[in-house]
């Protein structure tokens, strides 16, 4: 089964016309886009076929927060069958009993996760796993043993993750596999039989290791060296004696492998010698390999089989855009298509395989069909050390890309990409009247080991000057205006945001940071406790030793900040911790620099519920057109009200 590729959770106003910087002559006369139709709760999202193909499960808001929804298939009868009142349900699965639906949910953003169980037919749920302080996440869960999930949790221990067995029927919890003190993640084959598992070693490398049946010894399959990129199992043949996994290992970019359990012999089923293979997509009962997939500048698929291949051609028929999430049937008849792309919402097809028929279900946000959306560029770019770096630059529809006010918005991770397709952000950024650049500066993963690797104890080094490099780009193609260009991000891209203003103090008029980390050895420190299996990734790639994070953390140059920054941050943030914020904006204010600083009391690493989320982006809007001089909607009474309740 194909992973999603895209996380898709995701007042009238009168049309509005505003000069914009060196546009004193053209007006912009697009309609302007209200927050509440980007930001606010999709009206459907994640659409997925029943296991039986009679029913169509997806999220949908119930009262502003997102739940989960049943129909069946040609009737009218949808209905909710969560009642989540909080954070909002934002990933789901089908029982294969096809009478109930299983979802995963924390609490205020703390990530950890319990697995929750909807009866569809009573609307009853029941909380399968009432651990405090303990994360669990899915490992697998198979057609021909539809009562029994294996799911991976720190119960025994904060640092490390066991598998245990779960009994859907009677709820019973039987310990599994126990981690044996290395293991990061776990892989179960096609009878849910836990036979792999990805070991980081001391040296920021990767062993997989296998055994052959579950009463056998673990064994070493294959390992790599620190300087590969992050390859994993991506699952089993269908007959359990191999594994398909991505590696870097004899190549630049990582290549499938199909590696035999018993005597190693490898296999090489797809490649690109520029892009990281990303995902398969296997048939629903019987798990043979049916495409790859790469993302380069766009999502593309090598074919396995030609029937799919088929498919496939018919679908790119039906609708512009990319394939981004298949859910299908077990008898694969029907399939639910999710379309990502650059100027439209989040489409959901429904296909018939038989009849080679695909009609359209519903869009994620039909609202925004009513307005005009901006087209996404691929571009690359050569840095100022003759590197090749990619991104995608989108400008305002409706406006002249000349001169423009823009936005560098910078992706998280960093060991992450941007892609191409719908992003909320980017159209909003647009909207309002800014050429927006997104950069996959090197360090982003997805484009080979040669990539990654040049961002290692990079991060304030060329990591960052990837970036100014990127702003020049669209200076010296005339898209931006050179003095009117806002840095802004979250996660790393927080970082970014930070150190752009920190380390090139001249470079930016303002920047947004959203949960960043200032300081990179605090950052450390507080990571949470499982990801200590990971920890010599992390000092491989952004350094290790206190002295040399030190110097890449933007807290220590806090004194050369001089461009206006605005700052949000969720209390129960697990990753960045908000002393990450608190101490860059103690050390602004002590030198009498602006910061606006917001923390939200129910958030963690980012903002989950609409109003939070709606409610820091009505102060970024309106902070992005102070500074840059784009247009800005008004905020809202209740968006006011609880900025000023969370302002710090």
């Amino acid at each position: 089964m194909l992973r999603s590729l895209y996380l898709i959770l995701m007042f009238a106003v009168a049309a509005v016309s505003y000069p914009l910087p060196g546009h004193a002559e053209e007006k912009f006369t697009t309609e302007l886009i209200p927050r509440s139709v980007l930001f606010g709760a999709p009206e459907r999202a994640d659409a997925q076929i029943s296991p039986d193909g009679k029913q169509l499960g997806y999220l949908a808001p119930v009262s502003g927060v997102l739940n989960v929804w049943v129909r069946t298939l040609g009737k009218n009868d949808d209905r909710a069958v969560t009642n989540d009142s909080k954070r909002g349900i934002r990933n789901f699965t089908w029982q294969y009993d096809n009478q109930h639906i299983l979802y995963t949910q924390d609490v205020g953003g703390d990530e950890n996760w319990r697995l929750y169980q909807t009866d569809i037919a009573s609307k009853q749920t029941k909380d399968l796993t009432p651990f405090e302080k303990v994360r669990v996440d899915i490992v697998a869960y198979d057609w021909k043993m539809p009562d029994t999930i294996l799911f991976q949790s720190n119960q025994r221990d904060p640092k490390l993750f066991d598998v245990y067995s779960l009994d859907l029927k009677s709820g019973k919890i039987t310990m599994n596999v126990q981690n044996p003190g290395d293991v990061e993640t776990w892989h179960a084959d096609n009878d849910l039989r836990v036979r792999a598992a990805d070991i980081n070693t001391p040296d920021g490398g990767k062993i997989i290791r296998v055994r052959n049946d579950v009463n056998s010894p673990w064994r070493e399959l294959i390992k790599w060296g620190p300087d590969e990129t992050f390859g994993t199992v991506f699952g089993f043949t269908p007959d359990n004696k191999a594994v398909w996994l991505g590696t870097s290992l004899d190549a630049n970019a990582a290549r499938l492998l199909q590696v035999d359990i018993a005597n190693g012999t490898q296999k090489v089923i797809a490649s690109d010698p520029t892009f990281d293979v990303e995902d398969i997509v296997t048939q629903p009962k019987t798990h043979a390999l049916d495409a790859v997939a790469f993302v380069k500048q766009r999502l593309e698929y090598d074919f396995i089989d030609a029937k799919t291949k088929a498919d496939f051609e018919v679908l790119y028929k039906a609708r512009h855009g990319d394939i981004v999430a298949l859910s299908r049937s077990l008898d694969d008849n029907r399939w639910v298509v999710t379309y990502s792309s650059d100027d439209a919402p989040t489409y959901f097809y429904l296909y018939d395989r038989p009849a080679k028929q695909a009609s359209v279900l519903f869009s994620a946000r039909p609202a925004l069909e009513k307005y005009q959306l901006s087209r996404m560029e691929p571009v690359d770019f050569t840095a100022r050390d003759g590197m090749k770096i990619y991104g995608y630059v989108t400008t305002p529809v409706g406006m002249t890309a000349k001169d423009l006010p823009a936005v560098l918005f910078v992706h998280g991770g960093p060991w992450g990409r941007d892609n191409w397709g719908y992003n909320g952000y980017v159209q909003w950024l647009a909207n309002r009247g800014y050429a927006v650049l997104q950069v996959n500066f090197r360090g982003s993963t997805g484009f080979g080991k040669q990539y990654v690797n040049a961002g290692d104890r990079q991060w304030a080094g060329t990591m960052h000057t990837d970036l100014l490099d990127g702003k020049d780009y669209l200076v010296k193609r005339g898209i931006a205006a050179p003095n009117k260009v806002c840095i802004m991000g979250g996660s790393y891209g927080g970082y970014a945001t930070l150190a752009g203003l920190a380390f090139s103090p001249e470079a930016f008029a303002c920047g947004v940071d959203i949960v960043g980390p200032s300081n990179l050895n605090t950052l450390l420190k507080s990571i949470p406790p499982y990801w200590s299996t990971f920890v010599a990734v992390f000092h491989k790639r952004m350094g290790d030793t206190e002295e040399f994070l030190n110097t890449q953390s933007p807290l220590f140059k806090a004194d050369q900040i001089k461009a206006p920054l605005l700052i949000g941050q969720g209390a129960n943030d697990p990753r960045v911790n908000k002393k990450e914020s608190d101490q860059i904006v103690a050390a602004m204010r002590k030198n009498n620099e602006p910061v606006e600083y917001y923390v939200f009391p129910d958030e963690g690493h980012g903002f989950a519920r609409p109003p939070n989320n709606q409610a820091f982006n009505a102060a970024a809007e309106n902070f992005l057109a102070k500074y840059l001089g784009g247009r800005a909607e008004p905020p809202t009474a209740a968006e006011t009200k609880l900025l000023a309740s969370v302002r710090q």
